[in-house]
């Protein structure tokens, strides 16, 4: 039913935005791993509502439990099952649509897809459920750190307002350093100032998210169906509110000849390495050991606090108004989301070149 991610590193997410809790099975993980959970919660920590004035309000603590799979702070090869606790539902604000569609939500495709949906929050639809991924991720990050691979998400863009720096000239170590998550400060301050005037004005607004992976070696990856920009591509695009994916020089590239966009190998103290890395770390669908980079575009959050008009179950025409406590744009807790999801396909890839060669 699409509540499972990946191959050999596997994940099973469940749970609703207004239920008991929400939480993930990681299957796959190797034994002997070392647990940090201070760093698993420090990244639950950047995905969690209520950090700032530029976020929801909704207070989740997103304290998590690990209920099988480790075992004196080591994971033991078998399933490693976490839980994260809702505490600060409040379903009441969600009454008023409980037979409405709201415009661009997932209730009427749930309610044609199953004929019986939870209404609350939107249920499974939610971004809520991106807490469990965050919590796998972290696992995942811990998994491919000590093979010197390194995920990096930032905000780029939020609405006409674009970061003119690729990565390479950005100091990744600032993400964290204001709340909107962009490393160059100047033009953080303007999002964030873009950001409330939007909610000011009762709006929203998208943005995009760049993500970075460096110190991946040459060769994970599937040359055919299986690619390894496919595959992230797949990872980026099931995270919510998500509207698109490109890689290397995307739809920039077109632009070029290609004479221009050809990235040319050279070695460099035995290295392989390419003058210029248009591909994005990834040829033929396998990692060539340059940066992986990508872009990742967010639609403006669907709950707006205006009127607006849709139908009923009935197919009624009515006024649905938003409710509740939402982001204004999304891109601020998607970052640590946009990593999680990169960790996670490495890892896979990682546990599956083990089975490429004798």
């Amino acid at each position: 039913m699409g509540n499972t991610f990946g191959n050999l590193f596997r994940i099973h997410t469940y749970g609703e935005s207004h239920g008991p809790a929400l939480g993930v099975i990681i299957d796959g993980c190797p034994a002997g791993l070392e647990v940090d959970e201070n760093f698993i919660q420090g990244e639950l920590d950047r995905r969690k509502p209520g950090q700032s004035k530029i976020t929801t309000q909704r207070k989740e603590s997103d304290e998590f439990e690990i209920l099988s799979g480790v075992f004196e702070g080591k994971t033991t090869g078998t399933p490693i099952s976490i839980l994260i606790r809702n505490k600060d539902q409040k379903s009441k604000d969600y009454t008023h649509i409980a037979d409405k569609f709201r415009p661009s939500h997932a209730d009427y495709t749930f309610q044609a897809k199953f004929g019986h949906r939870d209404y609350r929050g939107g249920g499974r639809s939610s971004a809520r459920e991106t807490v469990a991924r965050v919590a796998a991720g972290a696992i995942a990050k811990s998994l491919i750190q000590k093979t010197g691979i390194s995920v990096y998400a930032y905000v780029s863009q939020v609405g006409d307002l674009t970061l003119s720096k690729d990565h390479t000239q950005l100091d990744l170590s600032k993400i964290d350093s204001n709340i909107i998550r962009c490393p160059d400060s100047e033009m953080a301050e303007k999002m964030i100032n873009l950001i409330d005037e939007t909610r000011k004005s009762r709006d929203t607004i998208g943005g995009v998210i760049t993500g970075v992976i460096k110190g991946v070696p040459a060769g994970l990856g599937e040359p055919v169906f299986d690619k390894l920009h496919a595959e992230l591509g797949k990872a980026m695009l099931s995270i919510n509110a998500v509207k698109g994916f490109e890689y290397g020089s995307g739809f920039e590239g077109v632009k070029l000849n290609g004479s221009q966009h050809n990235d040319e190998f050279f070695t460099e103290d035995g290295m392989v390495k390419t003058k210029t890395n248009y591909s994005g770390g990834i040829q033929g669908g396998i990692s060539n050991g340059q940066d992986i980079y990508f872009n990742v575009a967010f639609k403006p959050v669907a709950t707006i606090m205006q009127d607006q008009e849709s139908i009923n179950e009935a197919g009624e025409s009515v006024i649905v108004s938003g409710k509740g406590r939402h982001d204004p744009c999304v891109v601020p807790r998607a970052v640590p989301i946009v990593e999680a999801m990169s960790a996670l396909v490495i890892a896979d890839y990682l546990l599956i070149s083990k089975t490429s060669q004798l």
